[in-house]
């Protein structure tokens, strides 16, 4: 019997088996895998080579974008407006990378709102979530004109310690090239799967994953039972990888032939000249090449100076991930090598001497994350029934509460299928009906986000304002469906929507509203702060008025006055509509009224317990007539 497969978004039957790709978005060369046979393989370009991408961007002066092996060329020619590493700045501000902007040699756009990063590539500035979708679509490009296929849905890899920005400009990226992403993968997560790792359920392993890259390093401790992988603990550096090595050539032989690159394009040359050294050195004991009129040269002994404190930084990490997880070294199975720069013997070595044992280098480092993306994305399409893997919704969702503020109720990024629940309450005496607005983005005003259905809970019982108790539970299955249910604790009143389209949103749109939360993340927070107030003003303004008009015969004719006096101030603060008039009234009044309250409140239970006294009394007496 032939599969089925269903568009797990749309609930179709799909009538053409689509490819469903893995993809590995490297910091310096990026790489696209499929499952071929029942075996996972990194796709081959039509000279049935790897399709292995230079994680490089030119922008030409006519606009026309180039990636990969020709842009590595501009980085020579035309370095200023090439651009590489652009995963480092994934998901980040311009604040993050203040002391670190001159390493990456990119012209910054500096009045970006909100620390918003753009970089200026000729005339135009472009975030780094355009130039990776510009990588992912190049990627693509070429494994479609390879296969002779149309490529619609990939699984893309992250660092494990990518945080939810991150891995949401990740999704986006992938989004505006194009991509129906599936899943964002952990890279430790994905090499295991490669390794072959994990497909036996009744062994139970500690994995120990060292990637060592072009420009990032993380180290993960995973735990694989019954098909299930927990990454344990993952510490990392994003600013240490093999461009470091590179770097530290590069100094020392400016320093020890008195070297000054005058411009960009000197600069690159001095770049692949200290790379080709790196790998060079990889085999013999000594290199030697010319520069700009120099002879430069480089023993294996003098590399190993160089790049030890690296390899130190590398091993620190590996302790304290171990640390973290509760294991020792002795604990771990099997330790496995990803990324390119661990095919250094230097890092091997010591590799071997910390753990004690030889780590797994059986599949090529650059390929066993692609590979794991792969399998994943197998898994994703129904083709293995042996895993569960779980989606993640893109942006946030919530509903409008008083004043127009946005309540999240299942955060962007959280694993589905979930459900999550919130309890609310009516705002107004004797309210009978309560509109339940539900929204999804990440603005904190709901008029910025979008507005995806409304109902209405009737047939609440009539009460003051704070009393009735409504809970409202978001529900999202594995399919991405949402149903939104309002209950009112007391009656069991119950009413809900069913929101299918939830997942249904433009790559731009994405891209925008994500924009849109970093540039005005700064003025909503302040409106939201001037919502709160007045909300609690008013909300104090009616207790007030309530407490007045209750306890009149027990408050003297100053204190009546004075609460009069205070309930004014604050209702002109209110209308001012400025927060710190409003927040000394709400001040003012809770300060006087305070002692006052504390009074009543000990008067009315010394009047409930004495009037419970006298019913116990009669019904003492009632007994004894009886």
């Amino acid at each position: 019997m032939s599969k089925i497969a269903i568009d797990f978004k749309t609930g179709q039957i799909k009538n053409t088996a689509q490819l469903v790709v893995g993809i590995d978005l490297g910091t310096t060369n990026s790489l696209i895998a499929r499952i071929n046979d029942g075996r996972a393989e990194i796709i081959k370009d039509f000279q049935n080579k790897p399709l292995f991408i230079p994680s490089v961007i030119n922008v030409g002066h006519d606009g026309v974008i180039t990636v990969g092996h020709e842009a590595i060329q501009k980085l020579i020619t035309d370095p200023e407006s090439t651009v590489y590493s652009i995963k480092r700045l994934m998901g980040k501000s311009l604040q993050d990378f203040s002391d670190r902007k001159e390493f990456f040699g990119y012209h910054f756009d500096e009045s970006a709102s909100e620390g918003l990063i753009r970089i200026r590539l000729n005339d135009r500035y472009y975030t780094p979530v355009e130039l990776s979708s510009y990588i992912l679509r190049h990627l693509v490009q070429e494994a479609e004109k390879a296969l002779g296929v149309k490529i619609e849905d990939a699984v893309i890899t992250v660092p494990a310690y990518f945080n939810d920005e991150q891995r949401q400009a990740t999704r986006d990226a992938g989004k505006i090239a194009g991509l129906n992403v599936l899943r964002i993968v952990n890279e430790p997560t994905a090499a295991s799967l490669a390794y072959g790792l994990g497909q036996n359920k009744t062994e139970a392993l500690n994995i120990a994953v060292y990637d060592l890259g072009g420009g990032t390093f993380d180290v993960s401790i995973l735990r694989i039972e019954d098909g299930v992988f927990d990454v344990l603990a993952t510490r990392g550096d994003t600013n240490l990888g093999g461009d470091d090595f590179d770097r530290e050539i590069i100094k020392f032989w400016k320093e020890k032939y008195q070297l000054y690159p005058e411009n960009p394009i000197e600069q690159s040359e001095l770049f692949f000249k200290a790379r080709a050294a790196k790998h060079e050195l990889s085999d013999s004991n000594n290199f030697s090449t010319t520069w700009n009129h120099h002879i430069l040269s480089l023993s294996n002994e003098e590399y190993k100076t160089l790049s030890q404190p690296y390899i130190d930084r590398t091993l620190d990490c590996f302790r304290l991930a171990l640390s973290d997880s509760g294991l020792h070294i002795h604990d771990i199975d099997e330790l496995l090598l990803v990324g390119g720069s661990t095919r250094m013997p230097i890092v091997f070595d010591a590799l071997q001497s910390f753990y004690g044992k030889t780590p797994n280098r059986s599949l090529h480092p650059d390929e066993a994350v692609a590979l794991g993306a792969a399998i994943q994305a197998d898994i994703l399409a129904g083709n293995r029934k042996d895993f569960l893997l779980l989606d993640v919704n893109p942006l946030s969702l919530g509903i409008e509460t008083l004043g127009g503020i946005m309540d999240v109720i299942i955060p962007r990024n959280s694993k589905i299928p979930i459900q999550q629940a919130r309890e609310y309450t009516t705002s107004r005496d004797g309210q009978k009906n309560l509109k339940i607005a539900i929204y999804q983005g990440e603005r904190d005003l709901v008029e910025n986000n979008k507005l995806l259905a409304e109902f209405i809970l009737e047939d609440i019982p009539p009460m003051p304002a704070g009393i009735p108790k409504i809970q409202v539970r978001f529900m999202i299955d594995a399919d991405g469906i949402l149903t939104v249910k309002a209950i009112e604790q007391r009656t069991q009143t119950e009413q809900s929507i069913t929101i299918k389209s939830q997942f249904n949103i433009s790559a731009a749109e994405v891209a925008s509203m994500l924009q849109e939360s970093i540039r005005f993340a700064k003025s909503d927070q302040e409106k939201k702060a001037l919502i709160d107030s007045i909300n609690e003003g008013k909300y104090l303004q009616l207790a007030s008025e309530k407490f007045l008009k209750n306890n009149h015969q027990y408050l003297t004719s100053l204190q009546r006055s004075e609460i009069s006096n205070l309930i004014t101030y604050l209702k002109d603060a209110l209308d001012s509509k400025i927060r710190d008039h409003i927040e000394l009234a709400i001040e003012a009044l809770n300060k006087y009224t305070a002692p006052i309250a504390h009074k009543a409140l000990d008067r009315n239970i010394a009047d409930a317990l004495r009037n419970k006294n006298i019913s116990e009394a009669i019904n003492n007496e009632t007994k004894k007539d009886g």
